[in-house]
């Protein structure tokens, strides 16, 4: 094994490290030091600032006319509706149902894909879609009232299910533009236009923190949110992506609720009961089906 992809794999496994640990750290914040839509503010806003800054060492690149509906239809989807949807579901909800739920993505991009682009989808693939959604069924009927700061667990379980139709339909949007801009220069005008589309709905609850008196804990909390789970982690994955295949990346999305389930539980913030572990067999089934390939056999 060569550094580059010992390297490329580290960071795969850091970014869904990173991404594991933030369902707890960020739950624990809600509501006692700031609401969800009020994260979502901070969240985005500090994103665009870290991007921006980043973009001043970067080539610089003009976003062509006819693209611009296609970016705001990401930022809408990818950095609005899907956002806000998961912190609203986090703050009902429970990590571990969280960490599952979002698994469900690949998921949702080929059902949607199979409507918008015509993306054929084969037996085995549709028996993964109806074990991952079932699922993700069974968190939604069977969870039941929770401590762990969790009021309202089966609606917060249906908004994780939105929230990962909305980042579907972002990666489905997002692809075309992947291959005619960098990175960094599509990240810095999707969360500054998601800045502006999220400011009527977050605003409030953003201005209702009580910035002066909050203890270390929480703003290391939340710069971890921010530094961490929305900067960090996309140069980690496009660090991966450039040295390993596309199915070796997709492998580490087991990885992200297995973290999270690990510390949720570790630190006392949650439980696995039979009904999640149940639940979290049928997602990792289901996905794992809609994942596989084809592979062709050799004479």
């Amino acid at each position: 094994m060569t550094n580059q992809r010992l390297l490329a794999l580290l960071a795969a496994f850091g970014a869904s490290a990173i991404y594991g640990i933030n369902h707890t750290l960020a739950k624990g914040l809600m509501p006692t030091y700031i609401e969800p839509f009020g994260f979502i503010f901070l969240r985005v806003t500090g994103a665009a600032i870290l991007f921006w800054i980043l973009s001043l060492f970067a080539p610089k690149e003009k976003i062509a006319t006819s693209d611009w509906p296609r970016i705001l239809g990401c930022a809408v989807f990818g950095m609005v509706i899907n956002m806000l949807f998961f912190f609203k579901g986090l703050s009902l909800s429970t990590p571990i149902n969280s960490s599952v739920i979002i698994t469900l993505s690949p998921v949702m991009v080929l059902i949607l894909a199979s409507f918008l682009i015509g993306e054929r989808i084969t037996w085995l693939k549709s028996l993964g879609i109806a074990v991952g959604m079932a699922g993700a069924l069974v968190l939604v009927l069977f969870s039941s009232e929770e401590s762990f700061n969790a009021p309202n667990i089966p609606l917060g379980n249906v908004l994780f299910i939105v929230n990962a139709f909305s980042y579907g339909l972002y990666l489905i949007l997002v692809k075309p533009l992947t291959a005619k801009y960098s990175s960094i220069t599509l990240m810095k005008w999707l969360f500054f236009i998601a800045i502006f589309i999220n400011f009527p709905v977050t605003i409030g609850e953003f201005m209702d923190v009580e910035w002066g008196s909050l203890p270390f804990e929480a703003i290391w909390r939340m710069a971890y949110v921010v530094v961490g789970t929305t900067f960090m982690t996309y140069l980690l994955n496009i660090y991966a992506l450039k040295q390993l295949s596309a199915s070796t990346i997709s492998a580490f999305i087991y990885l992200q609720p297995l973290i999270a389930i690990v510390f949720a539980i570790s630190v006392g913030a949650d439980k696995l009961t039979p009904v999640k572990a149940i639940a979290a067999l049928l997602v990792f089934a289901g996905v794992y089906m809609v994942s596989m390939r084809k592979t062709k056999v050799k004479a």
